[in-house]
């Protein structure tokens, strides 16, 4: 049998051994249903208990420790050099929260590296549903060349809000981009993208959204600022109507 799994004892991740050695712990009491267990294949560090070759517990019981899964992005195909990732800063060191991007899986490599983002740092791209945790996408072992770290169930639980996502067509409306806005106010917006073909004075329409029904809105407004290192622009708003202000001040009041 291959020594293959992984399990955290004392806060250390100890391993690789079997899983016949393995399950005699659990049944020596050594670790419990409870304690996290890993094997190259897994998202994530996870229960013994949600392991099927170790313990079935009913499903209500795991509903709570079950992260919300990341969906269409097609992880092995994503290419080091495109820049379409978020991170959001904050939580991961208990300052406060600031999205910084786009990022390619290159420059993630080197900020995790450089010990500027690490497992409990929240990451979006386009097609996820939501924020995650960097420690729960597919592809940490291969990019980062270590074990995903343990996510407590009291981080997992925190309430993070979806992402306010901007649609944006510009010129002959033959391209379509899509960026992640910070600093949302009825003022103006500051949004995340990489390869805009804009300039300073020059008016766009956007359809923005978080990616939920609640907030969406379609607005226009004038392009103040490029930021720097192709990381996007700042835009202000130009009359804005009811039902996009509106919108604005229930995401942000949120």
């Amino acid at each position: 049998m291959s020594a293959i799994w992984y399990y955290v004892e004392n806060n250390d991740r100890v391993g690789p051994i079997t899983a016949e050695e393995l399950m005699g712990y659990i049944n020596d009491g050594k670790l419990t249903e409870k304690s996290y267990v890993w094997k190259k294949g897994f998202d994530n560090w996870k229960r013994a208990s949600e392991v099927e070759e170790f313990q079935v517990v009913p499903e209500d019981d795991l509903k709570l420790e079950i992260p919300e899964k990341i969906e269409e992005i097609d992880w092995e195909s994503v290419s080091n050099s495109d820049r379409i990732f978020m991170v959001r800063i904050g939580t991961d060191r208990g300052g406060q929260e600031t999205e910084y991007g786009p990022f390619s899986l290159a420059m993630l490599k080197k900020l995790f590296d450089e010990n500027r983002i690490n497992g409990k740092t929240y990451i979006y791209g386009k097609g996820m549903i939501n924020w995650s945790f960097l420690a729960d996408i597919p592809i940490f072992e291969s990019l980062f060349a270590e074990l995903p770290p343990m996510i407590e169930d009291d981080d997992r639980r925190s309430n993070i809000r979806r992402p306010f996502v901007a649609k944006m067509f510009f010129h002959d409306n033959s391209q379509l981009f899509e960026g992640v806005c910070r600093d949302v106010s009825t003022g103006g917006v500051q949004i995340m993208v990489s390869g805009v073909p804009v300039k300073v004075g020059e008016e766009i329409s956007l359809n923005v959204h978080p990616d939920n029904s609640d907030y969406n809105f379609v607005a226009r407004g004038k392009v103040v600022r490029i930021l720097d290192g192709d990381q996007g622009f700042s835009l202000r708003f130009v009359n804005l109507n009811e039902e996009a202000r509106n919108s604005i001040i229930d995401y942000v009041g949120n």
